[in-house]
């Protein structure tokens, strides 16, 4: 669980190009990747625009033959009178939106339950769920919690922004109010840096984040890089 800043990126137009803020809840077993994923992200392969969109992403193979993004195969099951729909347009409103996200299995049915709200953890509803028939590992239970920023660009060409476009810092994008859900709900906070969570990064000459200090994290960074 976790409140993200929103951005957007109108110039990002290329089709290679993903500029993305999520959270994952995955089990890595062995080559049995399965995972549940939401957050907002800006993808012109997916969407045809540059616009800011809500997703949602499932695989119970490391992509290799199942899931999809969204509703755009048989998978996550939408909820009726749902606060959002995956896929929807978002207005960022230059980082004053933010967005709650709650991903749980829920104990009564097992399934993995998707919830969403406006930057207020206390007025929460649910979106729909992916049901556990779809995974092998995740049926149990998960063992790997991703919070934080995604991009990506085809070999050879300059990565996007990720974040607001700002190294970490008090102007950067943030994640916040991390925490555990078990399977009734409740939230747990994760132990502070450095007993706590650990960072991962990759391309540091274009990306970083924060110690995770006060339930928060900033991260982000300008692009650029080629690889």
């Amino acid at each position: 669980m976790a409140t993200f800043d929103v951005y957007s990126f109108p110039d990002l137009n290329r089709q290679d190009q993903i500029s993305s803020s999520k959270i994952s809840v995955a089990n890595e077993n062995n080559s049995e990747f399965n995972a549940v994923v939401a957050g907002w992200t800006v993808n012109p392969s997916i969407y045809g625009d540059s616009k800011t969109h809500f997703f949602t992403e499932w695989t119970a193979d490391k992509q290799a033959s199942t899931g999809c993004y969204d509703l755009a195969c048989n998978g996550f099951v939408p909820v009726n009178d749902a606060p959002i729909t995956p896929g929807d347009i978002l207005q960022p409103n230059n980082g004053q939106l933010k967005i709650t996200i709650k991903i749980f299995k829920n104990k009564d049915d097992g399934d993995w339950w998707l919830h969403f709200g406006y930057s207020n953890d206390n007025n929460l509803r649910p979106v729909g769920f992916w049901p556990k028939s779809l995974f092998t590992t995740l049926v149990d239970h998960a063992n790997l919690i991703l919070w934080g920023g995604y991009t990506q660009s085809y070999t050879g060409y300059t990565s996007p922004p990720m974040g607001n476009g700002q190294w970490p810092g008090k102007n950067s994008a943030t994640v916040r109010d991390l925490k555990y859900v078990d399977p009734s709900g409740q939230g747990y906070n994760p132990a502070p840096w450095p007993a706590g969570l650990n960072s991962r990064v990759s391309h540091k000459q274009c990306y970083q984040v924060s110690p995770f200090l006060d339930g928060m994290f900033y991260y982000g960074g300008p692009g650029g890089c080629t690889v």
